[in-house]
């Protein structure tokens, strides 16, 4: 199969219809021209150019040799523009594994200013437990992973944000109300991480489990079951933005008396922050964020 530099040279050949100005157009001598010319169409098995007294002429071969020539030509002009385009802009696919949490209350914000800022690139989603977006990173299902807690992780990591983790009932307004009232303690199910450190902390408060618990799948559930009086519950500040003005809202101490917080975290591999779509969304999220905390 002839190469892009013998297209050219058909192509020019096709277009000047003479050796001489194809020659010159080319900067090669004549024989030279005429030498390539004769490889290419031997690798053709046919002529594809007549020489006469008033220059060359193609023959039925070369017309088609020639439209081909100039397709590829075509072909590789638009995509040597689409590359040139890709090298000034962003664009390509940014794929982002996110906590179920960030990507409900955080994540939508963000995505649609990266999308005003870059129209071309496509954005795939996926959301899970922390634990499991680990996993997709680890099987490179996803250039970015954000996930809540203290993440294990060898690659580049960014602190995001943290938030305040809140008691939150329409009756209670105080932790040690907890022992003495009925009503379920409501509780979303989550990785392993999270709900340690609520056990932790209500291990080192009460010494004994809750009197009553009710285990829902969603935290949008959980969050409505306690905006409507069902029972209390523990949520993160970051769910707590449009919370209800007749609903408590209890900060939780640790240890040490300081608030109790969940961080965020961005994370991902060192090849995966060299892509210009993710190096965009990383800026634009330190942007955004800066010393960002929930409260």
């Amino acid at each position: 199969m002839s190469s892009l530099s013998e297209f050219r040279l058909l192509s020019v050949l096709a277009q000047e219809m003479n050796m001489h100005k194809a020659a010159d157009r080319l900067f090669v001598s004549q024989p030279a021209l005429s030498q390539r010319l004769q490889t290419i169409e031997k690798e053709w098995g046919t002529k594809l150019f007549i020489r006469g007294h008033k220059g060359l002429s193609l023959t039925p071969a070369g017309e088609q040799v020639i439209q081909f020539a100039n397709e590829v030509l075509a072909r590789q002009e638009k995509v040597k523009e689409t590359i040139a385009s890709m090298q000034m802009g962003i664009t390509g696919t940014l794929k982002i594994a996110a906590a179920s949490i960030v990507g409900q209350n955080w994540l939508p914000k963000v995505l649609k200013k990266y999308v005003e800022t870059y129209p071309q690139v496509k954005i795939s989603l996926i959301t899970g437990w922390s634990s499991e977006i680990l996993k997709h990173l680890y099987d490179n299902q996803a250039h970015i992973g954000i996930i809540r807690g203290k993440p294990d992780w060898k690659g580049i990591k960014i602190h995001l944000f943290k938030d305040l983790l809140y008691l939150v009932d329409k009756e209670i307004s105080t932790p040690e109300q907890l022992m003495e009232t009925d009503r379920p303690f409501i509780q979303f199910r989550s990785d392993s991480n999270y709900y340690q450190e609520i056990l932790d902390w209500w291990m080192r408060m009460f010494k004994t489990s809750p009197k009553r618990t009710v285990v829902v799948d969603q935290i949008e559930t959980c969050k409505q079951m306690a905006f409507n009086g069902i029972g209390y519950s523990i949520l993160p500040a970051i769910t707590l933005d449009e919370a209800s003005t007749n609903i408590f809202k209890v900060s939780l101490l640790d240890e040490n008396q300081e608030p109790l917080k969940r961080d965020t975290w961005l994370l991902g591999y060192e090849s995966a922050f060299q892509l210009k779509q993710v190096q965009a969304f990383v800026d634009l999220v330190k942007e955004e964020t800066g010393m960002q905390s929930f409260n």
